[in-house]
C-alpha cells in the first residue's frame, strides 16, 4: 500500500482548485454562512446521500445531476437554512443559485453541486443569497479551504478539514476534504456535509465507486445520538490535474487512491464524531473474528449506539456485560474498544 503524507490546504491543496467562504447574512449571527469550491476545469464528480425519504430539495437535485452527468465544476453550500421541508419554493431556490453560479463563474448550471445545512423548514432568503453567489465568487483563492470550512458549520464547535498526499506513477497527487456535522449523528450518513476534492484522473464509474465504498467506511460507521436527518451529502471532485495517467479500472493505481480517500473520508467522519453535541470521550469499536465484514459493522454499530454502554463510558464504569449485551448475536467474535488515554485502563 502506498505511504502519504499530510499536508496544508484542505480542499485547495489538491491542483486546480479554489475555494472562499463569506457572510451572506443568512444567519442569524452574522457568522460566514456561504461556502463555495471550484475546480479551474470540468471534473468527473460522485455523491453519497441521505437514505432518508424526507430529503431537501439540494439532495435530490445533486442525486440527480450526478447520475445523469457524472461531471461538475462547483459546489456550493449555505448554512443556516436547511431547505428541507420548503416545496416548490425550495427546488426554485436551488435552480436560482446553481443558475447564479453558474453564471458568474462561466460555466452551466447543472455543473454546480449545491448543499444546505441548518434549520429544516425555513426558506433561504433568496435575495442574499444570490448576493452572496456573487461576493463568495469573488473571493475564491488558492488559499480559501479554510474560509470555505468555517462557512459550512452550524452547531460546530471547530472545523474540520485534512489534505493528504501520495505519490502516483512517479507524479504527487492530493485529496483534500471538509466537513461539517455534530448532532443527529448515526450511520447511513448522518446530518453532515462533505467535500472532497482530487487531482487525479479516474473515471467516473469507478470514482462512484471508491467514494461509496470509502463511505460505507467512515461516515455510515459513525453515531453520536441516534439520529439522522434530510440533508446528508458526500461529494467528491477528481480534475485530473496532477497529469497522472487515468485510471480507469481495478489495480495497483486505483487500490491506492481508493486507500487515501478513505483515509480522507474517516479522519472527517472522526473529527465529526468527536465534535458531536455535549460528546466528552471518542469511542471506537473495532471487531474481529465476526463471520463477515457486514456482520463485523452490524455489531460494531451496536455496542457503538448502545445508551447504556455510552452511559458507562461516560460514568467511568464500562462494566463489559454491557458491551456484551449490546453485541449479542449469532457467531463467535472478539471486541476490543478503544475511547481514549483516559479510559484504556477500564474499556
Amino acid at each position: 500500500m502506498a505511504q502519504w503524507k499530510t499536508v496544508l490546504g484542505g480542499v485547495t491543496a489538491p491542483k486546480g482548485y479554489r475555494a472562499a467562504g463569506i457572510a451572506a447574512g443568512l444567519k442569524p449571527s452574522g457568522a460566514p454562512d456561504v461556502a463555495l469550491i471550484v475546480s479551474d476545469v470540468a471534473a468527473i464528480a460522485a455523491g453519497v446521500f441521505t437514505t432518508s425519504q424526507v430529503r431537501a430539495a439540494c439532495v435530490d437535485y445533486c442525486r440527480d445531476t450526478i447520475k445523469q452527468g457524472g461531471s461538475a465544476q462547483a459546489m456550493l453550500c449555505n448554512a443556516g437554512q436547511a431547505n428541507a421541508g420548503t416545496g416548490e419554493q425550495g427546488k426554485a431556490v436551488v435552480a436560482a443559485s446553481t443558475a447564479r453560479a453558474g453564471a458568474v463563474l462561466g460555466i452551466e448550471p447543472s455543473a454546480v453541486l449545491v448543499a444546505s445545512t441548518g434549520v429544516i423548514g425555513q426558506q433561504i432568503p433568496l435575495a442574499p443569497f444570490l448576493a452572496g453567489i456573487d461576493a463568495v465568487a469573488a473571493a475564491l483563492g488558492e488559499q480559501g479551504s479554510d474560509q470555505a470550512a468555517g462557512a459550512i458549520v452550524t452547531t460546530d464547535l471547530v472545523t474540520k478539514s485534512i489534505a493528504l498526499e501520495m505519490d502516483l506513477d512517479g507524479r504527487p497527487v492530493r485529496i483534500g476534504g471538509i466537513a461539517k456535522g455534530s448532532g443527529m449523528i448515526h450511520p447511513n450518513m448522518a446530518t453532515m456535509l462533505a467535500f472532497v476534492t482530487c487531482d487525479a484522473s479516474v473515471s467516473p464509474s469507478l470514482w462512484q465507486e471508491m467514494l461509496s465504498r470509502a463511505a460505507a467506511a467512515s461516515f455510515n460507521q459513525i453515531t453520536v445520538d441516534g439520529d439522522t436527518s434530510t440533508n446528508d451529502s458526500l461529494m467528491a471532485l477528481a480534475n485530473g490535474q496532477s497529469r497522472t495517467p487515468a485510471i480507469t479500472a481495478p489495480g495497483p493505481a486505483a487500490t491506492q487512491l481508493e486507500a487515501m480517500l478513505t483515509a480522507v473520508c474517516q479522519h472527517l467522519a472522526k473529527a465529526i464524531a468527536r465534535d458531536g453535541e455535549g460528546a466528552t470521550c471518542l469511542i471506537e469499536v473495532n471487531v474481529s473474528g465476526a463471520s463477515d465484514d457486514i456482520a463485523a459493522r452490524a455489531i460494531a454499530r451496536a455496542v457503538a449506539g448502545s445508551s447504556l454502554t455510552k452511559a458507562a463510558i461516560y460514568g467511568r464504569d464500562a462494566n463489559w456485560g454491557r458491551i456484551a449485551g449490546a453485541a449479542a448475536g449469532p457467531g463467535q467474535f472478539s471486541i476490543k474498544i478503544n475511547c481514549g488515554s483516559s479510559l484504556e485502563t477500564i474499556c
